[in-house]
């Protein structure tokens, strides 16, 4: 059955009603009324991109926000069926992601939503699941567990409880994620764990403004549902020439950002900018690093990490999310499995604490550049 916009926002509304009211430290959220029904649409082809070649592409300076705003602009121009909704992305969102978008392609295509997580999710599912492609954004990536039985329950297992007779795979979830610089334990976390764990969605993290448009456009385009965290300390620190049409870049497919010999070092999202200092400061000591960024998490290019260590004989992998539990110890298990006898030291880890993150005490916390210096020492003389 095809329902209107309009008449599924209007259930999403009494869902938020019925939801237990969240104490949320963000903006209050005011209800959009789209104006008119708007008919879901019928599926037809995507519009086709490949991954810009180096030096034939006219690029401009953007920081990672803008780089996201293009991307999700060229999604919605390119393909009808697109909608974004979320709290607040109407007038811009609280980092500015969607700003300008409500205003160019209608507020029935771009609309807040009330604050329910669940009702966020549930809805973007049902909007998926009838050949749409839904972007929906969580405010927070803190905010994300009330949503957590809708994308573990529902969306991830959509297509193989219906016997991929149906499918939500039009669905892409965006969410700022990690440090901050003062958030505290309610706007600091790295969650991307919990869903590393439930087959049926991919896990997407950037680590700049290309990455982020390119990987975006591909997360929203794949046929699968995404989980796309965004590192919210670069959304304006990190700046780079950005392709200036559209583009995508593969899923699953790690990127060697530097060669080396001596050791490999694995990360993704922000962590990939420290660990890059640390492999400057490392090679003034003679020592040669790899630093490979993961890019999707989920599934993980097991094959690029594993040549890796192959060739350098160890491994240091580096996130902020707590260690324990932490994406990095599959990492760790599987180079373990696959590279035992060729490993030459134990598989590092420097990794957040295993403590609700902190407010006063970030910079004691957080995997910092020196930290990640000792363990790379630590490591090569073992």
């Amino acid at each position: 059955m095809r329902i209107s916009i309009t008449r599924a926002l209007s259930i999403l509304q009494r869902c938020a009603r019925d939801c237990p009211q969240q104490q949320h430290s963000s903006p209050s959220v005011g209800n959009s009324t789209l104006s008119g029904a708007v008919r879901l649409l019928s599926s037809q082809a995507l519009a086709t991109s490949k991954e810009p070649e180096a030096g034939n592409v006219p690029k401009k300076s953007l920081n990672l926000f803008s780089a996201i705003n293009q991307a999700l602009h060229i999604a919605l121009e390119t393909d009808p069926r697109s909608y974004i909704f979320g709290e607040d992305v109407n007038f811009g969102g609280v980092f500015r992601c969607t700003t300008n978008l409500a205003d160019t392609f209608g507020k029935h295509r771009v609309f807040n939503t009330p604050l329910c997580e669940q009702g966020i999710v549930g809805f973007a599912i049902g909007l998926a699941a009838m050949d749409n492609r839904a972007i929906a954004e969580i405010q927070f990536a803190d905010y994300i567990y009330p949503a957590f039985d809708q994308i573990v329950n529902e969306a991830a297992k959509f297509r193989y409880r219906s016997g991929n007779q149906f499918n939500c795979g039009g669905l892409t979830i965006r969410a700022p994620y990690g440090a901050v610089g003062h958030g505290g334990h309610y706007h600091s976390q790295s969650p991307e764990s919990f869903f590393c764990h439930v087959p049926g969605i991919k896990v997407v993290i950037p680590r700049s403004p290309a990455q982020a448009k390119g990987l975006l456009l591909s997360s929203i385009r794949d046929p699968n549902p995404v989980v796309f965290f965004e590192p919210k300390w670069l959304y304006r620190q990190s700046v780079e020439d950005v392709p200036e049409g559209d583009y995508m870049l593969p899923l699953s497919k790690a990127e060697v950002m530097r060669e080396g010999t001596d050791i490999t070092l694995v990360g993704w999202g922000a962590q990939l900018s420290v660990m890059e200092q640390a492999c400057i400061d490392a090679s003034k000591e003679g020592i040669s690093c790899e630093l490979i960024d993961l890019r999707t998490l989920i599934p993980w290019d097991r094959e690029t990490v594993e040549a890796s260590v192959n060739k350098t004989g160890r491994l240091l992998v580096s996130h902020e999310a707590p260690v324990t539990g932490g994406f990095g110890a599959e990492i760790s298990a599987s180079i373990v499995e696959r590279c035992f006898l060729r490993l030459e030291a134990p598989v590092a880890r420097v990794c957040g604490y295993d403590t609700p993150f902190p407010l006063v005490f970030e910079p004691f916390y957080m995997p910092t550049k020196n930290k990640i210096l000792d363990a790379i020492k630590t490591s090569v003389s073992y």
